[in-house]
């Protein structure tokens, strides 16, 4: 998504607790796209750190026209095995940094009467799995405060959706989902495959941009069909 916005023209900063990660994320990008391409550090799951992040971005880069909330993890329990400590940091890292951020961003946006404001939910908002308790419960709230906040900004002419992609192919995926399960997983979408990162482009691209000046409040599914699919 910040390899499709910088090509695009938009001048993006990343963010990530990594700086070496960071550095050459940045590097990459500003290669391959030739775009201006920043980063500041910060750990989404610590208030004080997005709170931060959003006075730094203002600084690094003036006014934010647009916001894409995607940081998030997934860390199973059954529901009778939750820790405190998990839901606690799920909640926080999942949807508490993207109200805080969102929180910080906005003003200036309200001001020049222009923004969108992304957030990036999940098929998992929708269905679930065994032990996805706490993903699904953050990812679904992403969903409602998409909705309220579309009605509290609708009238600055700024813009808020949520994007929930499907299964695709990510470093966290490979982690936590077993190889023969992958391979059923894609037999369930209608396309036959899971996704890949660079098709998540063309829905930021649209939500970010004037092609998606009437889409607010609203959640696009990105999933290759599986949803589509009744048994």
């Amino acid at each position: 998504m910040a390899r499709g916005l910088a090509s695009a023209g938009a001048d993006v900063l990343i963010c990530s607790r990594d700086e070496e990660q960071l550095k050459a994320a940045r590097d990459e990008l500003r290669e391959t796209t030739g775009g201006s391409v920043e980063y500041i550090v910060a750990d989404m799951a610590r208030r004080e750190s997005v709170r931060a992040l959003g006075e730094q971005a203002l600084e690094k880069m003036g006014p934010v026209d647009i916001l894409v909330n995607n940081a998030g993890t997934n860390l199973p329990q059954t529901i009778d095995r939750i820790e405190d400590e998990t839901w606690d940091y799920m909640l926080e890292l999942n949807l508490t940094s993207c109200m805080v951020l969102t929180r910080a961003l906005v003003p200036s946006m309200k001001e020049r009467r222009w923004g969108r404001v992304i957030h990036v939910s999940s098929i998992m908002g929708y269905a679930s799995r065994e032990a996805r308790n706490s993903y699904s419960a953050t990812k679904s709230a992403l969903m409602g405060l998409t909705r309220a906040s579309a009605l509290d900004l609708g009238r600055f002419n700024i813009t808020v959706n949520c994007i929930a992609p499907g299964f695709f192919e990510t470093d966290l995926t490979d982690e936590l989902i077993p190889a023969d399960e992958k391979k059923r997983i894609a037999e369930r979408a209608a396309l036959g495959r899971w996704g890949k990162a660079e098709e998540l482009v063309g829905p930021v691209l649209l939500l970010a941009s004037d092609a998606g000046s009437y889409i607010t409040g609203s959640v696009l599914l990105v999933d290759g069909g599986i949803l589509s699919r009744a048994s």
